[in-house]
């Protein structure tokens, strides 16, 4: 199965549901590499384990243990030393699997494939016994080991010393304590001393309070005995560690019998689940085959709440393909996303919500074209998408395939797509596959009519609330009902019969209508203004103030001096401030205007090295010299 059908039947929100009826992670990680089989013999098995569960739910079912426990395993296996509550976590699996041992034990009459589960596991009483022993109330136990023992004799030797001494040093040393009462620092006994008093006791000051009056210090008297303590707790942590590290390694010795217990305990939490799961939805098991029929007797949608309406569907007996037909958000797509994933869950071994009667074919290829696969990332087009997915199913279908297809031929022009949805339709059919498809186009369900192994079914439409029943009717074929709602909508009658005859016939009306022609009056239009050069005009894109450069030319372009540069704009873009001759006299130089853009203008083109212009400077520097030397000639 393909990630393109798993999304379009939203198989993975069916798989979230089915988690939460698993008590363990061991469980929950099941399902996540669980997959449809197409196989009679697998399928039957997972649904027999199914209904062997749902006998057994009524009682007290002993799984246990079961957190944490794959992260124990692995830590074992990395080395690790396990602490007391890791290795407490151990013993309460253990104690689990044997419980599920004596459980079955009494089941192998009426639930033997549970049962022959069951003799996969190994009760390791002695591993539990050696573990419980050595540790309780979430500590070593005293009688781990006899080096262990005498340490905490010892340490409760050196406490009752120090409690002792305390309690006499307090006794004598009352009228200078703060407070009576002891406390530790630095892992040290101490009692608390007034400042004031601080050199008055003899002892070491290992702490003082916040606001400095408050001396805490370790009595001289008890500081050997205090030594003495932390020297033997030490030990106690080493002697603790040992016994730990043994307990691990026992736990080791006999990992590979923990690790197959534990993949035993997760297939019961699983298949427990599945039970669960079929009576919280009321399932029940499906018939199978391998022969591509299906008959689905009151059936709905797993993911669908509120009041559903069931599902009566029968293909793969008297025809192997379906065209539902019907008006939109009439439950068409509803009709193949129920069946598909009736048809999922029954390869899953999951009960169906289906009458006890339903049979169910089981396929190796489940194919479906729905909606629309449009994407930032794919530059495709509606139809482009569709028809790729098209293709990927064509190649692959074989006689044991499943193919829903929604709306097929959809998104490109009816009659181009009629014509491919029937070839594709036809191109499944010779490859024996199982097809139900659902078409607004008549040309399909009149295919299909037509066909011998096709036929036809219409999902029912209320005609007075104009609203979808979500009812599929078998062996008839539906319309559109887009007449009959526009004519409900107050569209005038003489459209609607139109209407009706050029779907009958398709002798359109061409006759032509003379329509007379409103009068349109002249609009006089204002003559548009020529530019004279030295013209003071507006921009009125960037409402900026230039002097006109050239009037306009055969594009009506003008050119206009702004910002010490020359530039070209459309003639209706500007609007004139004042005319040239209104700023300046008759015999003024508007060159004069423009001798910067000029000046920069010959500096350019001279460093470009415009021929023209060299040809020009030189006939200029030939005329100044000819003139100087006329100059000359007089004077002399």
């Amino acid at each position: 199965m393909n990630d393109n059908t798993k999304s379009k039947l939203e198989y993975d929100i069916l798989l979230e549901h089915f988690k939460t009826y698993t008590t363990s992670s061991l469980g929950k990680s099941l399902i996540d590499k669980l997959s449809p089989s197409p196989y009679l013999n697998v399928v039957q098995k997972r649904l027999d384990e199914t209904k062997e569960a749902i006998s057994l739910l009524a009682t007290n079912i002993p799984l246990q243990g079961q957190e944490n426990i794959q992260s124990i395993i692995d830590q074992v296996e990395k080395g690790m030393v396990l602490d007391c509550f890791a290795i407490l976590q151990v013993s309460d699996f253990l104690y689990g699997v044997r419980k599920i041992i004596d459980f079955f034990a009494t089941k192998q009459a009426y639930t033997p494939i549970l049962f022959g589960y069951s003799k996969s596991l190994t009760a390791l009483k002695n591993i539990e016994d050696e573990i419980n022993r050595s540790i309780t109330k979430g500590k070593v136990d005293i009688n781990a080991s006899k080096e262990l023992k005498r340490i905490r004799r010892h340490i409760d030797i050196e406490q009752s010393k120090i409690e002792e001494k305390l309690q006499k040093f307090i006794a004598v040393n009352k009228k200078y304590l703060e407070s009576t009462i002891i406390t530790k620092r630095q892992d040290r006994y101490t009692v608390q001393v007034k400042a004031a008093y601080k050199n008055q006791v003899a002892g070491t000051a290992l702490d003082k309070s916040n606001k400095g009056t408050t001396i805490f210090i370790e009595p001289q008297i008890v500081q050997k005995h205090t030594s003495a303590l932390l020297s033997l707790k030490a030990e106690e942590e080493m002697e603790e560690y040992k016994i730990l590290a043994m307990l691990t390694e026992i736990v080791n010795s006999k990992l590979q019998e923990i690790k197959i217990n534990v993949e035993v305990i997760a297939e019961y939490d699983f298949i427990f689940a599945k039970g669960k799961y079929a009576i919280a939805i009321d399932a029940t098991m499906p018939k199978i085959n391998i022969n591509g029929y299906t008959k689905i007797i009151a059936g709905k949608h797993p993911l669908l709440e509120g009041k559903v309406v069931p599902l009566d569907l029968e293909i793969g007996d008297e025809y192997s393909a379906l065209a539902i037909t019907g008006p939109n958000a009439g439950g068409k797509t509803v009709v193949l996303k129920t069946f598909g994933l009736l048809t999922i869950m029954t390869q899953l071994g999951l009960f169906i919500p289906a009458h006890a009667d339903t049979h169910i074919a089981i396929y190796e290829k489940i194919f479906v074209d729905i909606g629309d696969n449009q994407s930032l990332e794919n530059s495709l087009s509606t139809f482009s998408s569709h028809i790729k997915n098209l293709a990927n199913i064509i190649k692959q279908s074989n006689k044991r395939t499943l193919v829903l297809l929604d709306e097929l031929g959809s998104g490109t022009d009816p009659s181009e797509g009629s014509a491919l949805a029937i070839s594709i339709l036809e191109e499944l059919y010779k490859k024996h596959a199982t097809i139900i498809v659902t078409t607004h186009y008549s040309e399909i369900k009149d295919y299909s009519k037509a066909h011998p192994d096709f036929t036809t079914a219409k999902m029912m439409f209320n005609e007075e609330t104009l609203e979808p029943l979500y009812i599929l009717v078998v062996g008839q074929s539906g319309k559109s009902n887009a007449l009959y709602i526009s004519a409900k909508m107050g569209v005038p009658a003489h459209v609607i019969d139109r209407a009706a005859m050029y779907i009958k016939d398709k002798n359109y009306n061409l006759e032509k209508i003379e329509r007379k022609s409103p009068k349109v009056e002249k609009v006089q239009t204002t003559p548009i203004y020529e530019f004279q050069q030295g013209d003071k005009v507006l921009l009125l894109d960037s409402n900026e103030e230039a002097i006109v450069y050239s009037g306009q030319d055969k594009n009506r372009n003008v050119q206009v001096f702004l910002n010490k540069t020359i530039i070209d704009v459309y003639e209706k873009r500007l609007k004139l401030l004042v005319s040239a001759e209104m700023l300046y006299p008759d015999d003024y130089d508007m060159n004069s205007l423009f001798v910067e853009f000029k000046a920069r203008k010959l500096e350019k083109d001279i460093a470009r090295g415009s021929k023209k212009v060299l040809k020009q400077i030189h006939k200029e520097m030939k005329n100044n010299k000819n003139y100087q030397n006329d100059i000359n000639t007089k004077n002399s």
